[in-house]
């Protein structure tokens, strides 16, 4: 076994593999660039070394600074994560000259499996399942128009050299086809240096399923069951969950035997992964093989047991497999929520910026339910705009799937970011969600039932009752700590006042105390709006960030924020603005004038901090809705700016390659 390992990654795969080393006794080294200097993948590892300046291209994707850093410190082995150098055949090949192991598979499997227009032709030549499409090299739009007509639409454009939902489109129409097949070049070449496009048949409702296998050197291999990775975003996995709610035994069964068939005709030696679409019945294609640990493996780990970093270390060292198909059972259920920085009420722009809070959920078994957060950011951290916006995975398991989704829910409402936009809201409504609850899944799921994009979700009137009980318990114990200061003049609130009213948006609903008195636990009776009593009970107490208690029996873990004159609600991604007054102040807030916001209608304002990429109109110019105005590319996604209605274009304010904060402005109309 090694001795020394160094892991050429960062962020929270870099924490996840130093985790398991330790756990085997075994040395690490980390290594970091110049954004990453104080980063928690460098703090955890037994030794650290710097390699370069922020941009990936000028530090961990460079082989000769991570080679250079095992030489210095006497790694044996590598462990690349996923993305930067980790499906490099040409990486895996330079550590092998220099007597260094690769702790993922040989280069042979690499290449052939990470070219995704070559791993369809050896897919297929190895009887799995493919979809129809066109895997030769697309010349231009013309040729890739052409195709598209041949195959039927809708076709799925795809960068090669890919991963991660850069490069890939979706087309529906010549147009589509044309526009789509320039972007998805674009970005493959700024992504991968690799520009080269492929054309396939787009599966309509499919859901993306993957096969986790294990091979070692010794003709051994084995699949773990599956994961269900269909609620995307623009082609990235949002949710994932093992096993799936879709599959049979069958099904699984024929798409394992398959993902092992496929591992072993390529001389797999590693964790990898076999990914799949699925259609509504049960037919499934191969996808694409990942070539390495995939950012979803702990749901994985948690229905079976089986640490997926440590097989990948022992297999590397040489051992054989230690655990037989028969023996790999699926255990309960798992759901992982990535968490991004990037706003959803903003499309889900990405979001920059120091963490000046990070209280993630308490990690451990509660009961029958397991929380987990793999994560490589701690308070102060900074999310850099050099590197993928993912902040952490969380992930619980439980014995059923809707146990682990409440659990879920749970954890995200118990989560606290503060310091950059987040999709926490989003994750924390979809765990609501009726479709995505009943296990009613596509690829398409977000774009069908977000079609606007992710508005706030309002709460209704049962919702509302909680929020004004919680708003009016944290209310009574404010201004009993108030009475309790000394040197005042007269107690604030006096005798315990029976009758208040919770502003709760524009709404004014009447709380009205039944019974109980103030104390830290509260324990308090409230009748809202002239309703059935409610009784509030909680440990919360004045600066806790969550707020933990029941009201009405119902168990609720709320985020609670001070705002002028009030307090900021989250709960199951609603959020409120509440204000708990006494009647008369509230019959004088309802005569205050409303603030009204700047009028921004005639302006293009950038959505998120990004380079300038294109601006595609003149200063005079008419442009019709729909047209693209400006490019802005951000984290290596480029988001074209369209106009909304027709409009003329008044006063351009940026050019190509200018950096924008949020909400600079781009452009004006007239």
């Amino acid at each position: 076994m090694f001795k020394k390992i160094l892991i050429a990654n960062r962020g929270e795969i870099a924490c996840r593999v130093i985790k398991t080393a330790r756990k085997m006794g075994i040395a690490t080294v980390a290594v970091f660039s110049d954004a990453d200097r104080d980063a928690v993948h460098v703090e955890l590892a037994d030794e650290a070394v710097h390699i370069g300046p922020s941009p990936a291209a000028q530090s961990y994707l460079l082989p000769e600074k991570i080679i250079a850093a095992c030489k210095e410190t006497g790694a044996e082995a590598v462990h690349p994560g996923y993305g930067f150098q980790s499906e490099r055949a040409s990486f895996c090949e330079a550590l092998e000259k220099e007597g260094i192991v690769f702790i993922g598979p040989k280069p042979k499997a690499i290449r052939a499996m990470g070219d995704k227009i070559e791993s369809k032709k050896f897919a297929s030549q190895a009887k799995v399942s493919t979809v129809p499409g066109w895997l030769g090299v697309i010349e231009n739009a013309d040729h890739a128009e052409r195709i598209a007509g041949e195959i039927g639409y809708p076709v799925m454009l795809k960068a090669s050299a890919g991963g991660g939902g850069k490069g890939m489109r979706i087309a529906w129409s010549e147009t589509e086809v044309r526009d789509g097949f320039e972007r998805a070049r674009s970005e493959a070449k700024s992504s991968f240096g690799d520009d080269r496009v492929f054309i396939e048949k787009f599966v309509v409702d499919p859901r993306h399923i993957e096969i986790q296998v294990l091979a070692d050197a010794h003709g051994n291999a084995i699949y773990l069951g599956e994961r269900e990775c269909s609620i995307q975003r623009r082609n990235q996995k949002v949710v994932e969950e093992a096993p799936s709610p879709f599959l049979d035994a069958k099904t699984r069964k024929a798409m394992g035997e398959q993902a092992v068939a496929l591992a072993k005709a390529v001389d797999y030696q590693s964790a990898g992964t076999v990914e799949f679409i699925v259609d509504k019945d049960k037919n499934f294609y191969f996808l694409e093989m990942n070539t390495r640990l995939q950012v979803e493996h702990p749901v994985t780990e948690l229905v079976t047991g089986v640490d997926l970093v440590e097989q990948m270390i022992r297999i590397a060292a040489g051992e054989k497999l230690g655990i037989r198909q028969s023996e790999v059972k699926l255990n309960g259920w798992a759901v992982e929520s990535r968490l991004y920085a990037e706003d959803p009420f903003r499309n889900f722009l990405p979001s920059i910026g120091r963490l000046t809070r990070y209280r993630p959920p308490e990690e451990g078994t509660f009961g029958d339910v397991v929380i987990r957060n793999d994560t490589g950011v701690a308070e102060g951290s900074e999310i850099s705009m050099f590197y993928d916006p993912m902040v952490a995975k969380l992930c619980t398991w439980a014995p059923n799937r809707l146990a682990a989704i409440d659990a879920m829910s749970e954890a995200l409402d118990s989560f606290v970011v503060d310091g950059i936009e987040h999709n926490i809201p989003f994750l924390a409504a979809l765990m609501q969600h009726p479709r995505w609850r009943e296990g009613r899944l596509s690829t398409g799921f977000i774009a069908e039932e977000y079609p606007q994009g992710f508005s706030p979700v309002e709460p209704d009137g049962e919702e509302k009752a909680v929020f004004a009980a919680i708003a009016t318990a944290i209310e009574l114990l404010r201004r009993d700590r108030l009475d309790r200061l000394g040197g005042r003049l007269a107690p604030h609130s006096g005798h315990l006042k029976r009758d208040w009213v919770v502003k709760i948006g524009t709404d004014y609903l009447l709380a009205g105390i039944v019974d109980g008195m103030v104390s830290i636990p509260t324990e308090i009776d409230l009748s809202i709006d002239g309703g059935k009593p409610l009784t509030v009970a909680s440990g919360w107490r004045p600066g806790d960030a969550i707020w933990h208690g029941t009201v009405g029996g119902q168990g609720i873990a709320a985020q609670v924020r001070p705002v002028l004159n009030g307090l900021r609600i989250a709960w199951r991604g609603m959020s409120v603005t509440a204000q708990a007054m006494l009647p008369r102040t509230a019959e004088l807030e309802r005569l205050m004038p409303e603030k009204l916001p700047p009028d921004t209608s005639k302006m293009l304002l950038c959505p998120m901090p990004g380079l300038v990429v294109s601006i595609a109109v003149a200063e005079g110019q008419e442009v019709k809705a729909g047209e693209t105005l400006a490019v802005v590319e951000a984290m290596k996604m480029e988001n074209v700016l369209r106009a909304e209605r027709d409009l003329i274009v008044a006063k351009l304010n940026a050019k190509p390659g200018d950096s924008l904060a949020v909400d600079a402005v781009i452009m004006e109309f007239a």
